[in-house]
């Protein structure tokens, strides 16, 4: 064989090496966007799940004759807000979240306001179909945390490997995926009173 056509071969080869190689890492970035995408589904399916214990919470609470009305009607309206908003895992931005977390954080505090106002009422402190309620409510909470840091995770791996040399020249078109932040002044420590 000639020199030429041996390095022709060659250079077929690596051209050969190389185009499978741009096509398994372009490969690679669909697949951990799609695992982004699932992961975000499992946040939704936590704060779907709080969604759903709410209305047990609030009819044990209405067992309690003299509960504040508006506390009950504030948490029946938050969860209502709340569970018409959602979000297409093809559409995920920074905005879309932001009001995914507006309309989830309004019921995290109608709830947050309903579990303090409980307090005042010893009959309902200690009924245990409420207090095993609040105990699902509170590992939901853990859930919802858990899934939501497993999705900033899959999102900042998504958005290294488009933004890292060289899978960068081979991600082309695609966006990265907006990450899950922390309501604004939640860095700073609840005030606990006493008085």
């Amino acid at each position: 064989m000639s020199r030429g056509l041996i390095t022709v071969i060659i250079f077929g080869i690596i051209v050969l090496f190389g185009g499978f190689w741009a096509c398994n890492k372009r490969n690679s970035f669909v697949g951990m966007r799609e695992n982004a995408k699932a992961q975000w589904q499992q946040v939704e399916s936590q704060y779907q799940r709080r969604s759903d214990l709410i209305p047990n919470i609030v009819a044990t609470v209405k067992g309690e004759a003299n509960f504040e009305k508006s506390t009950l009607e504030a948490v029946v309206s938050a969860r209502a807000k709340a569970t018409q908003m959602t979000i297409d895992p093809d559409k995920l931005d920074e905005n879309s979240i932001e009001k995914y977390k507006a309309a989830q954080g309004e019921l995290s505090g109608a709830l947050s306001r309903l579990l303090m106002v409980t307090e005042n009422y010893p009959n309902l402190k200690a009924n245990q179909a409420f207090g095993d309620l609040r105990v699902t409510l509170e590992g939901t909470e853990n859930r919802i945390s858990v899934e939501r840091m497993k999705y900033n995770e899959m999102s900042r791996e998504y958005n290294k490997a488009i933004q890292f040399f060289p899978g960068n020249l081979l991600a082309g078109g695609m966006a990265p995926m907006p990450y899950f932040e922390a309501e604004a002044g939640a860095e700073k420590a609840p005030k606990v009173d006493f008085n």
